[in-house]
């Protein structure tokens, strides 16, 4: 394990003090690291809680701020955050609006947001909940998919709509339309390690790649010799227009997502690809972001997510964002 640490078992915490001490954008509440929002709340606008493990940055906490996101609970690595923190950082960041929980689809994560609903409904404070399920290759059955990058739409639609001021309906919905209308396909090309672990999480072979690898190292559809990135995009491409069709003139939000390890160059390689594959089906790109949006410590590999727009997705997605991570005006 080559990394740049102190004690694996400090990991996330001297990471967290290194955030707090670089912006005054962030805080963290309840004498707790790991309750971490925004410095200034916005009286009567919708709260919108995320979170879930490290390991993923700029995901989750790289969403908290200015037309985005309020507050994130931080798990440990690939880990949950407690009830008790995602609890805190809601009744910190409630402005009289109620809150939005929005958060990827995994187990511990569904476990413990449910269990902090039921503690704010006890303080009447009314909170709603939304997950991300956007990864086409993790099951056939939309309600049981991960959540994986294709959240950034639903962020950037819930954050600006929250920030014009919507109601929490209004806020959820914007989310639901982002979340129903995107679809994401990941590949690897190397494993991770988790710090407390010291070895990598799976194994791939030299000259192998995993097609539909999950960002925790999940199986994905198959493993087998590493594909250029015109081949890449082109059977990522097809598996999600099968589970989403689109028509000729039809226009879309791109995401080429970096999962840790993969150089920018390569990511713009793979957005030209994409792009290639979508015009020639007569597809437009209204817009395209393309970096380190869900990472997986530092696996080499990458996602791409394709969100079907209107002219309401658009303005959200134009919507003008600022974090400690994330810049658009």
């Amino acid at each position: 394990m080559k990394k740049i640490i102190n004690a694996p078992e400090a990991y996330v915490d001297e990471m967290l003090k290194g955030i707090y001490a670089s912006t005054d954008m962030v805080k963290y509440v309840a004498d707790d690291l790991r309750c971490y929002c925004i410095a200034n709340k916005k009286p009567g606008k919708v709260a919108i809680i995320t979170g879930g493990g490290t390991g993923h940055l700029p995901l989750f906490l790289g969403y908290v701020g200015e037309g985005l996101i309020d507050g994130c609970g931080v798990g440990g690595v690939f880990q949950s955050p407690s009830a008790e923190e995602i609890y805190n950082i809601a009744t910190e960041v409630e402005a009289g609006a109620g809150v939005l929980f929005l958060y990827g689809n995994y187990t511990g994560d569904i476990m413990n947001f449910d269990m902090a609903t039921e503690m704010l409904e006890m303080d009447d404070i009314e909170a709603k909940s939304i997950v991300g399920a956007d990864d086409v290759l993790s099951n056939k059955n939309v309600e049981a998919r991960r959540g994986v990058a294709g959240i950034f739409f639903m962020y950037k639609a819930a954050g600006a709509k929250a920030d014009q001021m919507g109601t929490l309906d209004e806020v959820l919905a914007a989310a639901k339309k982002a979340g129903d209308n995107v679809r994401t396909v990941g590949f690897a090309l190397t494993p991770c390690i988790v710090p407390e672990v010291g070895h990598a999480n799976f194994e791939l072979g030299e000259d192998e790649m995993a097609f539909g690898m999950g960002i925790h190292g999940e199986p994905g559809v198959w493993n087998g010799p590493i594909k250029t990135a015109d081949e890449l995009a082109e059977e990522s491409v097809n598996e999600i227009l099968a589970d989403m069709p689109l028509a000729e003139g039809d226009e879309v939000a791109l995401l080429i997502n970096g999962l840790g390890g993969t150089s920018l160059e390569e990511l713009y390689i793979l957005n030209n690809s994409v792009r290639k594959q979508l015009e020639a089906k007569g597809i437009k790109v209204y817009r395209s972001w393309t970096g380190e949006y869900a990472t997986s410590m530092e696996m080499m590999g990458a996602s791409i997510s394709i969100c079907k727009v209107d002219d309401e997705l658009k303005g959200y997605f134009d919507y003008p964002i600022n974090t400690p991570f994330l810049c658009q005006k």
